[in-house]
């Protein structure tokens, strides 16, 4: 196993999130990146990157997209390869979801993930092997 589990982008975002409606949220995702072993992928970064930039009511910083970088640099980050994106669209045909879900999935099965943490996921369902948990519930 490389790592125990995968953190979905929206679990970097709550972890960084200055909004005072996503304080529980930041939280329950700071304390997954303290005592969770984890891995990322290249796409969850990019859509980190790209969702703090957008979503100005987050209130993340540049300085906060530096340290999600830093920590990112201390675990498994898979890129994005043409073989898991293969991979990605023979799950996204089986389980009949969006090609970035699936490609997220198909990053935890490559990396040996037991658990990938995610809100944008349904609860419970196990993806060969991965099974999603909203630690947001």
């Amino acid at each position: 196993m490389i790592a125990e589990a995968f953190l979905d982008t929206n679990v970097l975002l709550y972890a960084c999130s200055a909004s005072p409606a996503d304080a529980e949220k930041q939280r329950r995702a700071e304390d997954l990146i303290v005592n969770a072993p984890f891995a990322l992928s290249a796409q969850v970064l990019q859509e980190f990157i790209a969702n703090a930039l957008k979503k100005r009511a987050l209130g993340i910083s540049e300085a906060g997209i530096d340290a999600v970088l830093e920590l990112a640099g201390q675990v498994p980050v898979l890129p994005v390869t043409h073989e898991l994106i293969v991979a990605a669209v023979v799950l996204r045909r089986r389980f009949r979801f969006s090609h970035w879900d699936a490609t997220i999935v198909a990053a935890a099965q490559e990396l040996q993930c037991r658990i990938l943490y995610s809100e944008d996921l349904s609860h419970g369902q196990d993806y060969d092997g991965v099974r999603v948990v909203n630690p947001f519930l």
